[in-house]
């Protein structure tokens, strides 16, 4: 079985009851694969990467295997802009937030609600440069565990998001990010646009970043900040004090 997302965003849950952590979010657009399900909850796998979670039976439209073959086939394209709203034939408008998947719009097939949609769209890859850009569209959001929007994201999520507007694939956790691209030998070396993966007293990653020029850093904590970066790890001006300790640095484009 197959599913799509039809919600502007959905919880992703770690067990299948409403009260579990939220792991992730799952945004407009996106489909996967349904691996196992009850009356009330779905496990799923996400066809982005491979993410897997609980969801709510309530909040998918299911679709066909050829249908999600056709999405997993074709080029993504993603809502550019802070929020836009999809529409209906009948003018009712839905919000969707920054990079919710457009690309099943295209196939009368799926898109059985006649969804359409006028808003600003990006799709391919961009040049490295375009990075900071758009983390700069995440400035200031919330800091939420397992959120993947402007209007609440983790450390991972966010690099995450940023990358796929890009054009580029990132895994979901930082964990699994950081086993990704090339390791730097010195923040010298880095671009902006790299990332910058922070581990804890037991050597594990728990957090992580994208380089910015003149050894500043962009990421989630508490909010979407800028701080410095040196080579023990993100400095806080505001507290006067390192917050995380720099683990490695990866170029993964």
């Amino acid at each position: 079985m197959f599913g799509l997302c039809n919600l502007a965003n959905i919880p992703l849950r770690i067990e299948p009851s409403d009260k579990s952590e939220l792991v992730s979010q799952i945004l407009f657009g996106e489909h996967f694969t349904i691996i196992e399900q009850n009356q009330k909850w779905s496990k799923i796998k996400l066809a982005f990467d491979d993410y897997e979670g609980w969801i709510d039976n309530k909040q998918f439209q299911e679709i066909t295997e050829d249908q999600f073959l056709q999405l997993s086939n074709d080029a993504i394209v993603l809502n550019a802009d802070l929020i836009e709203y999809i529409t209906s034939p009948q003018n009712l408008l839905m919000p969707i937030p920054l990079g919710a998947s457009l690309s099943f719009l295209d196939f009368d097939t799926i898109n059985s609600e006649k969804f359409s949609f006028e808003g600003l769209k990006t799709s391919g890859e961009k040049p490295k440069s375009d990075l900071i850009k758009y983390a700069f569209m995440y400035l200031h959001s919330p800091y939420l565990w397992g959120g993947k929007t402007p209007f609440g994201i983790d450390c991972s999520g966010f690099t995450q998001m940023v990358y796929k507007l890009n054009g580029y694939k990132l895994l979901r956790d930082a964990s699994q990010q950081a086993n990704q691209g090339e390791a730097l030998s010195f923040i010298e070396e880095s671009e902006p646009g790299d990332l910058a993966f922070f581990d804890n007293e037991e050597g594990n990653i728990i957090h992580v970043g994208i380089i910015m020029e003149n050894n500043y850093i962009i990421h989630a904590s508490g909010q979407v900040r800028i701080d410095r970066l040196d080579h023990l790890g993100i400095y806080n001006a505001q507290t006067n004090r390192h917050t995380h300790k720099l683990r490695v640095i990866k170029k993964i484009i």
